[in-house]
């Protein structure tokens, strides 16, 4: 958390919440700190980071509809130069930003069907902003969306990225583990 002049506290983004030692990324994309453990922070970075280049992705494709090449009419002079306000829109990700984006969203599997209400609640506090790189639910109301206390959805979310840490790094060690 930094501050500013004023001395109030103020949210650190996404960007500079990166955990501090990160070497690059191995081969396949993926990042692991320095004894290849996978740590909370990390988790929930790629997650953020997974949910911000799913939010900036087109909401539609290319389509196979026929379209019409028909020149609009301009209504009126304030329609033609701009006096409407556009959407901004966030850059679309590159395919590395995609791949990672993929893998960090199957680490929800990890966490067992049993557990849907961890897996809910850590996916909905991934969704960050990509322009904003503010959560699109906060934790008072993801609370209010599942009858819980906010304290209680922070601790399942700590309990979510727990279970995903520890079955990413079960198996990290099964991949050194040498084969007999």
């Amino acid at each position: 958390m930094t501050t500013i002049s004023t001395g109030k506290p103020v949210l650190a983004s996404r960007r500079e919440r990166l955990p501090a030692a990160l070497p690059p990324l191995q081969r396949g994309g993926c990042w692991a700190t320095a004894a290849n453990a996978y740590d909370a922070d990390l988790v929930i970075y790629r997650m953020e980071e997974a949910g911000a280049a799913l939010l900036s992705l087109p909401n539609s494709g290319w389509t196979t509809r026929l379209r019409m090449s028909a020149i609009d009419v301009v209504r009126s002079a304030l329609e033609s130069y701009g006096w409407t306000e556009a959407r901004l829109r966030p850059p679309v990700p590159s395919a590395e930003k995609i791949d990672r984006m993929d893998e960090a969203m199957c680490w929800l599997g990890l966490i067992p069907q049993d557990n849907y209400v961890l897996r809910r609640v850590v996916g909905a506090r991934s969704l960050v902003h990509p322009i904003t790189d503010r959560h699109l639910f906060s934790w008072r109301r993801l609370g209010g969306a599942m009858g819980a206390d906010h304290k209680a959805v922070q601790r399942w979310h700590a309990q979510g990225i727990d279970v995903i840490v520890s079955a990413l790094n079960r198996a990290e060690a099964a991949r050194r583990r040498p084969m007999k």
